[in-house]
């Protein structure tokens, strides 16, 4: 976060068009360690600059995430796939949280908020040293087809009409968008939001200069990691139990998920500006029940999906959730509360309530998530079987209309 004066620019990650990237490199994440810190040092003079390094630490993340599932694709298969997925995912609520703990924590210790972002450089050269010696390169498919790696190699074009073909995939992929949706504005915006909350109840005075109180982000960040940790060890646990009876149990789960989300949030929304506790119990069972869905829509990904397109999948698939997801709600989410503000600029009850009923779009989205993942459940068999079939050389691959 940027600030100067009352205003606050928020740089964020480009992974939008470096997922694509990772296609065909095969995840470089040494420069994402030496460029992270860059920004840390920087005048708001060299705001351009800002922007450039920030987006190099996206092409780092970027082609970390689009490679890693695929790794632990390799190396493991069935119940112990979901499980080691869910230990990955389960970092990704985590290290959000912590990113608000720590963030919080150094800039009120340090007065200064560049020093938060000097933090993180150290853990990224840590995650290099391990990844350089703990992490082998397997072959493609080796865990679904007793080490034998897949010879076949197909051109991208090829690769993206295949996925495209696949139902399974994109819809999920569209699932995964809406959860994207919904936690880049939560993330943004909830901190924010209930100190609006709070000003309005009379328990908080208005910020009107820097530094302001970080209670709310501190808060925000301890019960992310907490529902983190919960949601995604009961979603692998339920999907493990599910993978026995029901073949479309993960999709299904998925959209429990999703559904169960939306009304978590709006009474989240609705109840903040009487009671703040009750607004993060609402918010906590919300990200949990979010949270269900981080390992086991990889899973359904790696398993629709031939070995040898895996990593074009998760490419394709974060570039989208990301670009139509949480790269563009945050942006939405203040516009919609900014024009809706502009019929009563001066009322600070009306701050609160724009941004509140903007807010009312991620109950909505989590909903339509929901749905994607109950279509996807029509089709998920029948997809899992096909890719099984054509990875083992015993079916041709489903035509694709040029």
């Amino acid at each position: 976060m940027v600030t100067k004066g009352n205003k606050e620019i928020k740089v964020k990650d480009n992974y939008l068009l470096n997922g694509s990237l990772a296609i065909q490199h095969g995840g470089s994440n040494k420069h994402y360690a030496m460029v992270n810190k860059g920004p840390s040092m920087l005048l708001f003079q060299h705001f351009w600059l800002l922007v450039v390094t920030r987006g190099l630490v996206g092409v780092g993340e970027a082609s970390y995430s689009t490679i890693a599932p695929t790794i632990i694709g390799d190396l493991f298969t069935g119940a112990l796939r979901t499980w080691m997925l869910s230990l990955f995912y389960i970092f990704i609520p985590v290290g959000s949280g912590l990113g608000y703990i720590v963030g919080s924590s150094v800039a009120d210790i340090t007065g200064d908020w560049h020093w938060a972002l000097r933090v993180t450089p150290i853990l990224g050269m840590v995650g290099i040293v391990l990844l350089i010696a703990l992490v082998p390169e397997p072959p493609r498919g080796a865990a679904d087809f007793q080490g034998e790696a897949l010879k076949e190699r197909t051109s991208y074009w090829e690769d993206i009409k295949y996925l495209l073909a696949n139902r399974s995939f994109v819809l999920s992929s569209l699932g995964v968008t809406a959860m994207a949706f919904m936690t880049g504005a939560l993330a943004f915006w909830t901190p924010v939001f209930l100190s609006h909350a709070q000003v309005l109840q009379g328990t908080r005075v208005q910020c009107t200069q820097e530094p302001c109180s970080n209670t709310d982000s501190l808060i925000f960040g301890v019960v992310t990691v907490v529902t983190g940790i919960v949601g995604v060890g009961i979603g692998a646990a339920v999907a493990r139990r599910l993978k026995k009876s029901m073949p479309d149990g993960d999709p299904l789960l998925c959209a429990v998920g999703m559904l169960g989300s939306a009304p978590c949030l709006y009474l989240a929304m609705v109840t903040a500006d009487k009671s703040i506790a009750t607004s993060y119990v609402f918010i906590a069972l919300g990200e949990t029940l979010l949270s269900l869905n981080w390992a086991v829509v990889a899973d359904i990904l790696l398993y629709v999906v031939i070995p040898t397109r895996r990593s074009t999948a998760e490419a394709l698939q974060i570039t989208v959730c990301h670009l139509l997801g949480d790269a563009g709600s945050p942006y939405l989410i203040g516009t919609i509360s900014d024009s809706l503000r502009s019929s009563y600029p001066d009322s600070y009850l009306w701050k609160f309530r724009s941004l509140e009923y903007s807010f009312l779009l991620c109950p909505f989205v989590g909903v339509l998530g929901g749905l994607f993942f109950l279509l996807t459940a029509l089709y998920v068999e029948k997809d899992r079987t096909t890719a099984r079939e054509i990875a083992a050389g015993n079916s041709q691959q489903p035509a694709v209309v040029s």
